[in-house]
């Protein structure tokens, strides 16, 4: 009997002293049961599944609190057991490449799959595993991971001269021919500097004074040292330190301190404040651009921010904090990623406060413009993260229901293996498309093809499961499988719907960077500091979206702000230089 056939209810308290117990197995033993005894046995063995069930969901709990600290990969080759190909040149229905055989006498297929679904007749044998040994062995690549000359390409370019020569003198050699530049692979030498994050210029200005009638005559400073205390290029590198890598303001005063060029906590915050309002102007394009996008991910993590806990512990006091809210109202606080897809380009968007993900994916669509059509909005399947002021065109995260059977792998191993599997292909044909870079016209006919079928193969595998009683709905394997019956349509809108993303794994990625912050500097002190986050991560994701350099970008963007404030949407981060060289501005 399968662990996951016993019954969904708490079985009946069984009242069995250790005495009686010992006299059944006498019983068991001479082979004279009862009739009472059958009943009694009946009910330890329903007793001994529901405790192993129990235990699963355990272990399952257990392990989702050890990811909170011990990111475990999810990847396939890492979860799956060790395969090995099969020594067939057949493929598979679908027309996928060879499915891999487990090396387990097929004690590791699954019972209730269906049988040999590519084509393969099951057997590994030596040719394939000598064929398996010759794709496991990789070339090394060259370089062994070092970093060439080329590749620094925001270095500082210093030409160097031969000592007493230049191109078209006669060569002291041979006195007779001339000499000419000459490039070859090999005549970059390259050197690593380290300097502080912040540095500092102290210009002594000369002052002469006349001896006679006292006049004074003082230097003036080099042309480009600007007024500014701190330039702009030091709010830039700190706006980057603090909010594009997690460094906190205090861990940027100490190594200041340390390197004789203090910066400290008030002074950096009055920076950065500064240098937002100077670059609001982009960010609210980013924002109305974002907007219009075809497609929308959007997801939260939780933030911390004092100003809000403050209230939240007044209300626990008084029921009621200084802005009149009552206890009913909400005390969490959320950091929402958004990222937009429009025209080839990636607008990533922060927005902190007690507003969740789908009430600011409603604050940012009531930029959008009427004509256009509803946008594709993928996200996992919580109802905060939908709008109820806008209509979307809903697309759920198939790397979600997929995390569900990596859950359940140890405890259901061939089932759950068989269903990472199937969905693995379905991802193998996304990056097929990618690679060839389909439009998304052709995506959608090429998943239809290929996709396709995997999907109604894998749906009814899951109604086979119910139907035939072959998995208990209330497993953590029952769970995972609902899930995916749940939101079928949402999580396979990629093969009905142009554009429709597989995951939201786009906006999980730039999540990763106010987690990062959440992490360092654990909070921001006000609404105010962390609106003033929310724009620095939005243009500087948004700047590595776009493969721009961010510290470039913000320094630009600042010394030509009265430009960019005329028309914004010329300085977005993929246009701003040819506009800079339309302007003829340095």
């Amino acid at each position: 009997m399968d662990k996951s056939q016993s019954k969904e209810s708490t079985p009946e308290f069984l009242a069995i002293s250790p005495q009686e117990a010992e006299e059944l197995r006498d019983r068991i033993r001479k082979k004279s049961l009862t009739p009472q005894d059958y009943q009694l046995l009946e009910g330890l063995i329903n007793a001994f599944f529901w405790i192993l069930n129990l235990l699963d969901e355990s272990k399952l709990s257990l392990r989702r609190i050890l990811r909170l600290f011990w990111k475990k990969s999810e990847k396939s080759k890492d979860i799956l057991k060790k395969e090995k190909h099969t020594d067939t040149n057949d493929n598979t229905q679908n027309g996928d490449e060879e499915e891999e055989k487990t090396d387990m006498g097929g004690k590791d297929k699954v019972d209730n799959a269906p049988d040999n679904d590519d084509g393969n007749d099951g057997d590994s044998n030596g040719a394939g595993e000598e064929q398996q040994g010759q794709k496991d062995k990789k070339p090394k690549p060259p370089g062994h991971g070092k970093n060439g000359a080329d590749s620094y390409v925001g270095s500082e370019i210093i030409p160097v001269s031969v000592e007493g020569l230049k191109a078209g003198d006669v060569c002291p050699e041979c006195e007779k021919g001339k000499l000419y530049e000459w490039r070859p692979k090999g005549g970059k030498v390259l050197r690593i500097t380290g300097e502080a994050p912040i540095n500092a210029r102290i210009y002594h200005l000369q002052k002469l004074r006349c001896a006679l009638c006292a006049n004074i005559y003082s230097a003036q400073l080099p042309d480009g040292v600007g007024e500014k205390k701190y330039d702009e290029e030091a709010g830039a590198m700190l706006a980057v330190l603090k909010y594009g890598t997690g460094m906190p303001f205090y861990r940027l005063q100490n190594l200041q301190e340390n390197h004789g060029v203090p910066f400290p906590v008030s002074t950096q915050w009055e920076v950065v404040r500064d240098v937002s309002a100077e670059v609001f102007p982009v960010y609210y394009q980013l924002l109305v651009g974002a907007a219009q996008g075809k497609v929308i991910h959007n997801d939260d993590t939780t933030v911390r921010i004092l100003e809000l806990m403050k209230e939240n512990r007044s209300q626990a006091k008084t029921g009621k904090n200084g802005n009149g809210r009552s206890k009913s109202d909400r005390k969490g606080m959320f950091t929402t990623g958004i990222v937009s897809k429009l025209k080839g380009h990636q607008i990533a968007l922060y927005f902190s406060g007690r507003e969740h993900a789908g009430e600011n994916l409603t604050l940012l669509l009531k930029n959008r413009l009427s004509s256009l059509p509803p946008p594709i909005q993928m996200c996992d399947a919580l109802s905060r993260n939908t709008s109820d002021e806008f209509e979307t065109i809903l697309a759920n995260c198939l790397t979600h229901g997929r995390r569900n059977f990596v859950d359940t792998l140890d405890a259901f191993p061939n089932e759950s293996n068989y269903v990472i599997k199937q969905l693995g292909k379905v991802y193998r044909n996304d990056a097929i498309a990618k690679d060839q870079e389909m439009t998304q016209g052709q995506r959608l006919e090429f998943h239809q093809k290929k996709s396709g079928p995997i999907m109604d193969q894998l749906e009814k595998w899951f109604q086979k499961q119910f139907k035939e009683k072959k998995v208990e709905p209330n497993s953590s394997l029952g769970k995972a499988i609902n899930y995916m019956n749940r939101h079928w349509d949402k999580l396979t809108l990629f093969l009905r719907v142009e554009g429709a993303p597989l995951d939201n794994n786009a906006v999980e990625r730039i999540l990763k960077m106010a987690i990062l912050n959440r992490k360092n500097a654990y909070f921001y002190k006000t609404l105010n500091g962390a609106h003033t986050g929310d724009i620095f991560m939005s243009i500087i994701q948004t700047c590595k979206l776009a493969g721009i350099n961010a510290f470039e970008y913000l320094t630009n963007i600042q010394k030509h702000a009265k430009y960019m404030a005329v028309n914004p949407s010329e300085w977005l981060p993929w246009n701003y230089k040819i506009t800079m060289s339309e302007k003829n501005l340095a």
